[in-house]
C-alpha cells in the first residue's frame, strides 16, 4: 500500500502544490519565501518521518498570510488523500516537545472531524524573521479542516517565541506521526462506525 498525496491550489494570491508520503524518512524540500516558515515544515517532516515537498509562491509583497494558510490547506489535503479511507491507523497521536525553556504539548485525533483548539500564544506574537508566530495557529486550522484532524495545541510553558512556535511543530509532527502510522492489529478503521 503506498500512502502517498498530491495537491495543488492556485488563486490570485498564491500557488500551492505538495507531495507527501506518509511512510517516509523525514526528507523535506520546501520553498516558500518565508526563510523561517520553510524551517518549520522541514522539522514537521523530520519528526512525522514524513517526506515532503512543498512548492509555494505567494503574494509575500502584502504579508505571508495568503501562503501560510493555503500552504496549511493544501497540506492537509495532501495529508487526506495519502490516509485514504485510513484502515490500519493508529488514529490517535500525542507528543509533548521542549525547546529550551518551552515546552509544547499537542494531540491530534485523525478522525475525519475537523478540529481545531489552539493555546499556545507566546508571551509577545511577534515576526521571526519574514514569518509573523500569529499566523501559526491559522496554518494548524487550515491543515486541521482540510486533513479531517482534530487537534489540540497546548503552551505548557515558554518565553521566547521561536522556541515556542518550534516546539509547537516539532510536537504536531511527532503526534501526526504516530496518529497516521500503522498499527498491524488493525486491519479495518479504527472506529466503531466503520468509518472516519
Amino acid at each position: 500500500m503506498t500512502r502517498t498525496g498530491e495537491a495543488s491550489r492556485k488563486t490570485r494570491e498564491t500557488e500551492v502544490r505538495v507531495r507527501l508520503s506518509l511512510d517516509g524518512s523525514g526528507r523535506a524540500h520546501v520553498e516558500t519565501g518565508i526563510g523561517f516558515f520553510d524551517h518549520m515544515l522541514e522539522a514537521l517532516a523530520r519528526h512525522a518521518l514524513y517526506d515532503l515537498d512543498v512548492r509555494a509562491a505567494g503574494d509575500l509583497r502584502v504579508d505571508a498570510h495568503h501562503t501560510v494558510e493555503d500552504v496549511g490547506i493544501v497540506l492537509g489535503q495532501a495529508l487526506s488523500q495519502a490516509l485514504g479511507e485510513r484502515r490500519g491507523i493508529r488514529r490517535y497521536g500525542e507528543a509533548t516537545v521542549p525547546l529550551d525553556e518551552a515546552l509544547a504539548r499537542v494531540v491530534v485525533d485523525v478522525s475525519g472531524r475537523p478540529f481545531l483548539a489552539y493555546h499556545a500564544e507566546p508571551p509577545t506574537w511577534q515576526k521571526l524573521g519574514d514569518y509573523d508566530v500569529a499566523l501559526t495557529p491559522e496554518f494548524f486550522r487550515a491543515l486541521a479542516t482540510h486533513g479531517g484532524l482534530t487537534l489540540h495545541v497546548d503552551l505548557l510553558r515558554g518565553q521566547n517565541a521561536h522556541h515556542v512556535v518550534e516546539a509547537v511543530f516539532k510536537a504536531a509532527a511527532r503526534a501526526l506521526g504516530a496518529a497516521s502510522g500503522l498499527d498491524p492489529r488493525v486491519t479495518d478503521v479504527p472506529s466503531t462506525k466503520g468509518s472516519l
